[in-house]
C-alpha cells in the first residue's frame, strides 16, 4: 500500500512539474543571445523581411544555432528587434564570422542606423522557442539598474510568477554578458489583453515598486508583433 501510494504522489508531481514552464537551472544554461535593435525605410520593410528570411534559412545550418527571432514595432513600422539564440559563444563568434556578416551588409542599402547589437546569456528563459500564435502581443524591455545583488532575484522572481498569468506564452529575462547590471526582458501573451491584466497584477505592481528605486533610467518598454521568418 505504501509502495501504491508513493508512486502516485510522484506520478502527481511529475503531472505538476510538466504543467509549468521548462527552463535550464540557473548556471547549467550556457547559451549565448544576441538583442539586435535595426530600422529601415519604411518603404524597404519588406525587402528587410525577406533578408530576414533569408538568414534565417541559411543560420539554421550553422554550428550551433538555435533559433532566430524578428520583431516589428508596434506603431513604428520597419523598426525591428532581432533575437538571436546560440549554444555559447564561441558558436556565435563562428556564425558572426559567416551567416551574420551577410545580414548586415544586406540591410545596409535601406537601413537607416547602424545594427546595434548586444550579448546576453541567460539569468531565466525557456528551453525552447515560444510558439508563435495568431494575435499574440510582445514586449521587449531594457532594464538599466545601478549595479545591485537584489535585482537578479527580483527579475527571477517577477519572471517566475508572470509565467502564471493567464495568456502567457514566454517570459524570458536575458543578462548583458559584461555589464551585468544590464538586463532585456522578453514576454509573449497571447493577446492584448492578456498583457493589460499581467499589467495590472499585484506581483507586477509590487515588482516594478521594488524595481524604481534601483534603475538607472527609465524602463525602455517596447511593443512589438513577432514576424514569421520560416
Amino acid at each position: 500500500m505504501r509502495r501504491s501510494a508513493l508512486l502516485f504522489g510522484l506520478l502527481c508531481l511529475g503531472a505538476l512539474a510538466d504543467a509549468r514552464p521548462q527552463t535550464e537551472a540557473v548556471g547549467s544554461d550556457g547559451r549565448f543571445f544576441a538583442v539586435s535593435y535595426v530600422e529601415v525605410a519604411p518603404s524597404s520593410a519588406k525587402q528587410a523581411l525577406g533578408v530576414f528570411r533569408s538568414y534565417s534559412a541559411s543560420s539554421a545550418s550553422e554550428d550551433g544555432h538555435i533559433g532566430f527571432e524578428a520583431f516589428e514595432q508596434t506603431g513604428r513600422p520597419a523598426h525591428y528587434a532581432v533575437v538571436e539564440t546560440w549554444r555559447d559563444q564561441k558558436a556565435f563568434d563562428a556564425g558572426r564570422a559567416t551567416a551574420q556578416s551577410r545580414l548586415i551588409d544586406q540591410l545596409k542599402p535601406f537601413g537607416l542606423g547602424g545594427y546595434d547589437q548586444r550579448p546576453y546569456k541567460t539569468l531565466i528563459a525557456g528551453v525552447s522557442p515560444a510558439v508563435m500564435v495568431g494575435g499574440a502581443v510582445s514586449v521587449i524591455t531594457h532594464v538599466d539598474v545601478a549595479p545591485d545583488p537584489r535585482v537578479a532575484p527580483l527579475l527571477r522572481r517577477h519572471a517566475e510568477a508572470s509565467r502564471m498569468d493567464r495568456g502567457s506564452i514566454r517570459f524570458d529575462v536575458l543578462q548583458h554578458t559584461t555589464r551585468a547590471n544590464h538586463f532585456t526582458v522578453i514576454e509573449t501573451w497571447d493577446s492584448q489583453r492578456a498583457l493589460d491584466d499581467h499589467a495590472a497584477a499585484a506581483h507586477t505592481r509590487q515588482y516594478r515598486d521594488e524595481l524604481q528605486p534601483l534603475t538607472g533610467s527609465p524602463l525602455d518598454e517596447r511593443v512589438y508583433k513577432q514576424l514569421r521568418t520560416r
